[in-house]
């Protein structure tokens, strides 16, 4: 494939000042059992190009599922135009740009491959699916498997090439109980199929999913039995699987640098963050730690180069709270004159690589006491606070809202009852400065979601947070209204 694709290219290279050619081929599957009754299964195998061509100042770019010479000629003859077109019309004058060169290769580690049957895969989800019915108060109960195997080739005019092959798992699972009027769910890994990383079969250990269906119920039936959660200013300890989300409405999307920049004012919206407060202003206080890393082996993320052909390197974007550097590819980092991280991106072969953020991240503490145990010493009054159900963010993300599927009362340092409905509300322009504790190594997971929306047209892609637990002071929590 490769030498095919590389000698096709060659024979049918544009006298042009740079021409790329980005091939993308995924296989997925889908399987679920859904209150014991197998889902019908999917699979799917969608692949394509993208060419890009860039000259005399203009962009241009044109997709293809036809993968003959004739279809890549096609292709190449509609970049052209829009290239020229673009010339002079632009924001920037894309001739400046030094285009990467990119060299090598990338592989998942996988484990244990996957060797499961179908039939297998549907057993081992209808054991934990049936495991998750304990009681007629569970109305509705879950469970599925999303593997995805894709392969990329980024190759330039002038010779460089990168080929990239990537294995990917989500395992889910959720359950609802109902009694009284009232209902309550509980999901594995969050209902944004928090648990999601690269690799194989030992995705299933890692996560803790064999016995997860009746854990999970039996937190679904205690949530319905639990109070409300309490409201005021008070400490909040966000376990991992929230802390993903607040990594990445908070910290993610308004470092975006395209964001910052405009180019997303009109859909997925601005940022409160400025070009002028890198490398000076303080984002949070000095416990927070924050790197880009898609080098993280498992990560949901993790690549060796991106779709511009940058090659990923970890890099810290908050340290010790002040604010370094903004998410942004090649061309974005030329536009504003900054040094970004490898992250232009696309989702599929038929959009353009835009600036989405990757892997994000928040170091552990290196102190050998920032355990769990004596966060809740640490805590006179507060809630701690699992798994994200919902959330409002303003179009500058800074002032937000989040909800939690599950809480638990925290007092005088000690970890008490389940309340159910626990939120909190903040502005993360000042929120992050409210970080008081950052749990150890032992503390932290690897975390992720497929579905991380931006762009006109939409891209929905991978993103993977690895966080430890954290412990923020003085913030708003409520529960929900009686």
């Amino acid at each position: 494939m490769t030498a095919s694709f590389e000698s096709t290219f060659k024979r049918i290279i544009p006298a042009v000042d740079f021409c790329s050619l980005r091939f993308v081929e995924e296989t997925t599957e889908q399987l679920g059992v859904r209150q014991g009754v197998a889902e019908p299964p999917q699979t799917a195998v969608d692949r394509g190009v993208m060419i890009t061509v860039i000259d005399k100042g203009g962009y241009g770019y044109a997709a293809t599922s036809d993968l003959s010479e004739a279809g890549l000629k096609e292709a190449i003859n509609r970049a052209k135009p829009w290239a020229s077109l673009t010339a002079g019309r632009s924001v920037a004058d894309y001739s400046k740009f030094a285009m990467p060169k990119p060299s090598g290769s990338y592989r998942t580690a996988v484990q244990q491959p996957m060797r499961m049957s179908k039939r297998e895969k549907f057993d081992l989800l209808t054991a934990e699916s049936n495991a998750s019915k304990i009681d007629d108060r569970i109305i509705d109960w879950s469970a599925s498997f999303w593997t995805t195997h894709s392969r990329q080739m980024y190759i330039t005019a002038d010779g460089a090439m990168a080929d990239q092959e990537f294995d990917f798992m989500v395992p889910s699972l959720s359950v609802t109980a109902f009694a009284n009027g009232e209902a309550q769910t509980r999901s594995f890994g969050g209902r944004y199929n928090g648990f999601c990383q690269q690799g194989g079969a030992e995705i299933l250990a890692r996560s803790g999913f064999h016995g997860s269906g009746r854990q999970t119920a039996e937190e679904a039936l205690a949530l319905l039995a639990a109070p409300n959660c309490p409201s005021g200013k008070m400490d909040a300890v966000l376990m991992p699987d929230q802390m993903m989300l607040q990594i990445h409405e908070s910290i993610g999307h308004p470092l975006e640098l395209d964001r910052i920049l405009g180019d997303e004012r009109n859909f997925a919206g601005t940022s409160f963050v400025t070009l002028d407060m890198f490398g000076s202003y303080q984002y949070g206080s000095p416990l927070l730690n924050v790197t880009y890393d898609p080098g993280m082996q498992h990560q949901f993320a993790s690549f060796g180069f991106d779709d511009d052909g940058a090659t990923a390197e970890k890099a810290y974007i908050i340290r010790n709270g002040i604010l370094e550097r903004p998410m942004g590819g090649t061309i974005s980092q030329a536009r504003a004159g900054m040094n970004g991280v490898a992250n232009s991106r696309a989702c599929s072969w038929n959009r353009p690589p835009i600036d989405r953020m990757a892997n994000l991240n928040i170091e552990s503490s290196d102190n050998p006491s920032d355990t769990l145990e004596n966060m809740f010493a640490s805590v006179e009054n507060g809630v701690l606070m699992r798994t994200n159900v919902s959330w409002s963010i303003d179009d500058s993300r800074n002032k937000f809202q989040f909800g939690c599927e599950m809480g638990q009362v925290i007092k005088d340092g000690k970890l008490g009852h389940i309340v159910k409905n626990p939120n909190y509300r903040g502005i993360s322009a000042t929120f992050w400065r409210s970080l008081a504790m950052v749990g150890n190594a032992s503390t932290r997971e690897v975390m992720g979601t497929p579905y991380c929306g931006k762009g006109e047209p939409n891209q929905v892609i991978r993103v993977g947070h690895a966080s430890p637990v954290c412990k923020f002071i003085g913030i708003d929590i409520f529960g929900a209204e009686a």
